[in-house]
């Protein structure tokens, strides 16, 4: 089997992918959620004329010519209407939020007027209409203000709020196992013994999962051997997707491959040609999506972000956005082989708004530091000739 190109291993990971089903949640627990209906006004906003400062309300045609005294026949707080009419010479005063008074349509500013007992001298002229929000001025009833695939952050739960909708519709979060291999590692916090490593890319990809949607189920750390494997597979039944870290190459102890083909995996590929995350496994177990990843740590971040990203993102009902931009290079780079290559890089952007994406020197895919330090990559195609600090190139965001 050959090195399959990048773009045609995404379409086969993402080929027959439908979002997850729908359920409805609380308000307070939507926060990252993505809709799966339109949300609708219930109401209209704000509901009334209202006065969006502190001060009076008045007749535009009392105050044409300053100073004008006004009679004050009331007051109108937010939440309290003043339920009379502004006649001619009066005025109510106001607070802001406050429904515009019957008669009254203008606001006058407090800082504008002088009070004397029951009157107020209004000394600058105000425009008709003037600090009054219209009804509806915001939205209507009916109207649509947030689509589904719309996933929810602060300000479309507080939209959806205002709207009135105590609960919405979303889509169920895709479950994701995460099934980190390897007797090499241990976890954080432990003594690695003198031929082992602490295990980062399990905690980084359950990060990863939750950011873009999901949710994580992390099986901890599984040792090399099949039976290992095979046991810990049972507890990926059920999962929308199925990410194994490590052991996806040829060697005699990389054995994920072998466990998951037991186990009744439909191998799809295996091999694409890409740098880092060539021997990339993908397949069906069941239902089940799976992705093997490499085990090195940067390996399993670009893969994350080419494959899982927007596979997540389809079980959502969200378009995938595979876009990328352009920058200018800021160091020379050698020619490409034949594979697609992710380079690290910092991005950083001129005065003039032009972007000068510049690589690390080094490109392990061991090196967390460098993909922690790095705000985007690269990306070369495959066979790509030398090119010169200068020159235009291909840049993916890493906003992970």
């Amino acid at each position: 089997m050959g090195l399959l190109p990048v773009e045609q291993a995404k379409a086969r990971i993402l080929d027959g992918v439908t979002p997850t089903e729908a359920e409805r949640v609380e308000l307070s627990a939507a926060f990252g959620r993505v809709l799966a209906d339109d949300v609708r006004a219930r109401i209209t906003q704000p509901p009334f004329d209202a006065s969006a400062m502190d001060g009076y309300a008045v007749r535009a045609e009392d105050v044409i010519e300053i100073p004008a005294t006004l009679k004050v026949i009331g007051e109108a707080p937010a939440g309290a209407a003043f339920d009379g009419e502004v006649g001619p010479g009066q005025a109510v005063r106001i607070f802001t939020g406050a429904p515009v008074p019957s008669g009254a349509n203008t606001i006058v500013i407090q800082e504008n007027t002088e009070t004397s007992g029951a009157d107020v001298a209004v000394l600058v002229a105000p425009n008709a209409g003037q600090f009054v929000r219209p009804r509806g001025l915001d939205f209507a009833e009916g109207e649509v203000l947030l689509s589904a695939g719309t996933r929810l952050g602060s300000r479309e739960i507080a939209l959806a709020a205002a709207m009135n909708h105590p609960a919405l519709t979303v889509h169920r979060k895709p479950r994701v196992v995460i099934l980190p291999t390897g007797d090499e590692l241990i976890a954080p916090g432990g003594t690695p013994a003198p031929d082992q490593i602490i295990s980062s890319n399990n905690y980084g990809m359950a990060a990863f999962v939750e950011r873009y949607g999901g949710e994580a189920v992390d099986l901890g750390v599984v040792s090399d051997t099949v039976q290992a494997l095979s046991q810990a597979l049972q507890d990926a039944r059920n999962a929308d997707i199925l990410i194994t870290l490590g052991g996806a190459s040829v060697g005699k102890h990389d054995l994920v491959q072998q466990a998951l083909t037991d186990a009744g995996m439909a191998l799809n590929f295996w091999k694409i040609a890409m740098r880092p995350g060539k021997p990339l496994i993908f397949g069906m177990l069941g239902a089940t999506r799976v992705l093997g990843f490499p085990g090195n740590p940067v390996s399993t971040f670009v893969c994350a972000a080419i494959f899982l990203r927007p596979l997540l993102g389809t079980l959502l009902g969200r378009t995938p956005d595979s876009t990328n931009v352009t920058a200018t290079l800021g160091a020379d780079v050698k020619e490409n082989d034949e594979r697609q290559d992710y380079m690290r890089a910092t991005l950083e952007w001129a005065a003039d708004g032009t972007c000068v994406a510049t690589p690390f020197p080094k490109q392990d895919s061991s090196m967390l530091r460098t993909l922690a330090a790095a705000n985007g990559f690269i990306v070369r195609p495959p066979f790509d000739k030398a090119r010169r600090s200068g020159e235009t190139v291909e840049i993916m965001r890493s906003d992970f």
